[in-house]
C-alpha cells in the first residue's frame, strides 16, 4: 500500500513538474515592467498589479517549458515537450487570473488568499494541457492534494531566502 502511494506521487509530480517550476520562476527572474502595464481595472484597482511582470512570465514560460523538454529528453516521448509548454503556461495565466480575482476581493500584492493562491494555477495547468494529455483520475486528485502544502513550503523557503517578502 506505502509504495503504491509513493508511485501515485512520483507520477503527480512528475506530470505537473512543468507547472510548478513555470509558477516558481518569477519569484527568482521576475522584476521589471508589469504585464498590465499599470493600468487600472473599471473598478480602479489594478489588473494584475506591479508582482506579474513581462519578465518573469517569459521567464517561467521558459523555464516550464524547457523541463517538458528535459522530461521528453529523459523518457524519449516528444511530447513531453510540448505537453511542459502546455502546463507552464496554463500555470502563468492561472497565476494571473488568482491575482486578478485577488485584486477584485481587495486583496493587495502578496496578500493570502487561502486555496485560490495554491490552486488556480494547477486548475489552468491541467485545463490547458488536457487537449493533449490529462493523467488518470487518481493523479489528478493527488496532485491537487499535494500541491498546497508544496506551495506554502516552497514559499516559506522563498521568504527565508529573502526572495518573497511574506512566508506564505
Amino acid at each position: 500500500m506505502c509504495k503504491e502511494v509513493l508511485d501515485l506521487i512520483a507520477l503527480a509530480l512528475w506530470f505537473i513538474l512543468p507547472a510548478y517550476v513555470a509558477n516558481g520562476t518569477p519569484v527568482v527572474l521576475g522584476g521589471g515592467a508589469p504585464i498590465d502595464g499599470g493600468r487600472r481595472f473599471t473598478d480602479g484597482r489594478p489588473i494584475f498589479g506591479a508582482g506579474k511582470t513581462i519578465r518573469g512570465f517569459g521567464a517561467g514560460l521558459i523555464a516550464g517549458s524547457l523541463v517538458g523538454v528535459l522530461q521528453g529528453v529523459i523518457t524519449g516521448q516528444c511530447i513531453y515537450a510540448m505537453l511542459g509548454l502546455l502546463l507552464a503556461l496554463g500555470a502563468l495565466v492561472g497565476d494571473l487570473l488568482g491575482s486578478f480575482i485577488k485584486r477584485r476581493l481587495n486583496i493587495s500584492r502578496g496578500g493570502a488568499a487561502p486555496g485560490l493562491d495554491q490552486l488556480c494555477f494547477i486548475v489552468l495547468a491541467l485545463l490547458f494541457a488536457s487537449p493533449l494529455m490529462l493523467p488518470s483520475w487518481e493523479v489528478i486528485l493527488t496532485i491537487l492534494i499535494i500541491t498546497p502544502p508544496i506551495h506554502l513550503a516552497t514559499n516559506f523557503g522563498g521568504y527565508k531566502l529573502g526572495w518573497k517578502s511574506k512566508p506564505y
